[in-house]
């Protein structure tokens, strides 16, 4: 499987993805049930009723299952290619018994044994290079479950305040009292476990005195 991502404006690099190779009897599967090598939805809707017994799904079914499948990058705007349909078949969303919403695990250990949902330059609305910073990516964030918010600090043109911003870019800037309250009231929408604040500071000593006073 190859993936393609753009980097700066013009030019593109693909890297290989390790993955197991999907069966023989899936690749079957997928080419008695795709189009130019995508399941579309009406496609999906086939399949689920006539392979997998699920009569009761509908259109509506297949669109809930291609929004759920768009949050974790197992999508195209055409349909799902191979890899993305095997990855489907394999996934929670496809399990054969119900899964339980009840956490489980162990969660009496020190923060430091868990692997934690982290985002990346939480505020930005899109890439890292022109995009607008936003209070909504953040929103966003929190509500999927995120638990580690990135705030990268920067003086603002006067040098008397700090705000967020992806420095060295043509990125937009945020209010960081605004950022701090989007993190406040939406911290524990989805869980109770802890969120992670990360801070990349690119404060003089003056304003790092000043941000550590915020409250929020």
């Amino acid at each position: 499987m190859k993936v393609t991502f753009k980097v700066c404006f013009c030019c593109a690099r693909s890297f290989k993805v390790k993955s197991s190779e999907p069966p023989q009897e899936i690749k079957t599967l997928f080419d008695n049930y795709s189009q130019n090598g995508r399941i579309s939805e009406d496609e999906m809707l086939r399949f689920v009723i006539q392979v997998q017994g699920e009569t009761h799904a509908d259109s509506n079914y297949v669109k809930d299952m291609f929004n759920m499948l768009k949050h974790h990058g197992v999508f195209h705007p055409r349909g799902l290619h191979l890899e993305e349909f095997y990855r489907y078949l394999l996934s929670d969303f496809n399990s054969p018994l119900p899964l339980s919403g009840e956490v489980w695990q162990d969660m009496t250990q020190p923060l430091s044994h868990y692997f934690l949902y982290t985002g990346h330059n939480s505020y930005l609305t899109g890439n890292q290079l022109n995009s607008r910073s936003s209070t909504e990516p953040i929103v966003k964030a929190l509500k999927r479950g995120v638990r580690v918010i990135e705030l990268d600090l920067w003086p603002n043109s006067s040098g008397t305040e700090a705000e967020v911003r992806h420095g060295g870019t043509l990125t937009s800037t945020e209010d960081l009292q605004k950022c701090l309250n989007a993190v406040k009231e939406n911290a524990f929408e989805v869980s109770d476990y802890p969120v992670v604040l990360t801070l990349e500071d690119h404060l003089n000593p003056d304003l790092q005195k000043k941000v550590a006073k915020v409250r929020f």
